[in-house]
């Protein structure tokens, strides 16, 4: 979830509750507030009567034309000691005035009279109606809930776009940035002392990684060059003594196995050596170059090479497909996914070659499918073959990534599918 997403929900869930909570808290004053006015009028009005029934005056009319009306009767001794002198409360009572039946204030007041007797008044007057008074806080409530979260996003979506720049614009650089690579300088001004520390340490970060990187870079072509005389005179030593007459036959074996071994050892060093310069970028020189022509020009050595698997081989091409690249690292790329496909058939297997004039696709049979997220690893090989290191395919990898192409695999009715197409 994104932060302003995270931040709106949380601010839309607190906004209920406090105005849920203040909604209930300004019913409750109001409701307040209105009773205490109308038992003030209520006291006012049965004083007077009070004072009337004392002195022997004649009562007024139980409805004299207002809303105001009262009951006066007399109760008994044990009824008045038995219930509070003043009591305040909520009925529903029949008004004469109006002929009809409201919500009203009550005041029931118990008091004693010169001669002894105890007397009951009920005074009451029309009040609000609760309910819809409930009703109408309710709806404006909400629409003042819906009102102030408009204006919290509106304003919230000003206040993140303001102030958040300077994060979202080290997002981008840091989406952006690619190791070992020219980068544009990271262009980020902000007076937030949060975001100048974070915009320090994302540049402290990729400094050290470009110097690791550049480090890495180094000691692999130094070490894959530097390997490169002594294992040339180790194979040549290796191949003046298996000319020795005098060797047996197991010690003959034993040095071509050791020579084979230095063979694909020196295979791998200078794929390492490429490796490490396709990453540099020292193959900057490209024209267009069409993998028709690659082809025709190696597929028949490859035959020749791997006549003994009994290989057959279909081509099946309706135009050309051309791409700007190095001429040596074209040749690289089609002579490898060329011998991964030799390599890993099977016997009397076969391979099929498509080209059209957007895609480049190989295939050959093979036993079962390889590992997807790996197969462009380096080292990884599904199924260890003779004189295979492992580097093939990351090398195409490497190739296509220099050089705007994308390279995909797929394992398709018993068929390993390598399929060469432009970058998008």
């Amino acid at each position: 979830m994104k932060l302003f997403h995270l931040v709106l929900w949380r601010i839309s869930l607190a906004l209920i509750i406090v105005l849920s909570l203040w909604a209930g808290f300004f019913y409750i004053k109001i409701v307040d507030e209105v009773n205490d006015e109308v038992d003030d009028s209520l006291e006012d009005y049965s004083e007077g009567l009070i004072i009337r029934a004392l002195s022997g005056e004649e009562m007024p009319a139980a409805s004299n034309g207002s809303n105001n009306q009262y009951y006066l009767y007399e109760v008994s001794k044990s009824y008045a000691a038995s219930h509070p002198q003043i009591t305040y409360r909520d009925e529903m009572v029949f008004i004469t005035e109006k002929d009809e039946t409201e919500p009203a204030r009550v005041l029931i007041t118990i008091f004693r009279t010169d001669d002894e007797r105890y007397m009951e008044l009920v005074v009451y007057t029309p009040t609000i109606e609760k309910l819809d008074l409930l009703r109408a806080i309710f709806w404006w409530i909400v629409f003042l809930y819906v009102l102030l979260l408009l204006i919290i996003l509106l304003i919230n979506v000003w206040v993140f776009h303001k102030n958040m720049k300077p994060l979202y614009t080290l997002l981008r650089w840091l989406d952006n940035y690619q190791l070992g690579k020219k980068n544009a300088p990271l262009e980020n001004e902000t007076r937030v002392t949060e975001f100048r520390r974070l915009n320090t340490a994302a540049m402290a970060y990729a400094e050290r990684s470009e110097k690791l990187f550049e480090q890495q870079k180094v000691f692999i072509g130094n070490a894959s060059h530097e390997m490169q005389t002594p294992l040339a005179i180790c194979r040549n030593r290796l191949e003046m003594l298996m000319e020795d007459e005098n060797l047996t036959e197991h010690q003959l074996n034993e040095l071509i196995k050791t020579h084979q071994t230095l063979e694909n050892l020196t295979r791998m060093n200078r794929s390492l050596l490429l490796l490490c310069k396709i990453e540099n970028g020292q193959f900057a020189d490209t024209h267009s170059v069409c993998l028709n022509e690659i082809l025709n020009r190696y597929l028949e050595d490859y035959k020749e090479v791997y006549a003994y698997r009994n290989i057959t081989v279909t081509v099946e091409s309706d135009s050309e497909f051309c791409v700007d690249i190095n001429d040596a690292l074209v040749s690289v790329l089609v002579t490898n996914l060329l011998k991964n496909a030799f390599v890993h058939n099977v016997d009397n297997g076969f391979i099929h070659i498509k080209i059209t004039s957007s895609s480049f696709e190989i295939s050959n049979a093979g036993e079962e499918a390889l590992d997807r997220e790996r197969i462009f690893e380096r080292f990884y090989q599904g199924q260890k073959k003779e004189g295979s290191t492992g580097l093939g395919l990351a090398l195409v990898d490497s190739i296509c990534k220099s050089n705007h192409l994308q390279i995909a695999y797929a394992y398709i009715d018993n068929r390993h599918v390598f399929t060469l197409s432009r970058s998008e």
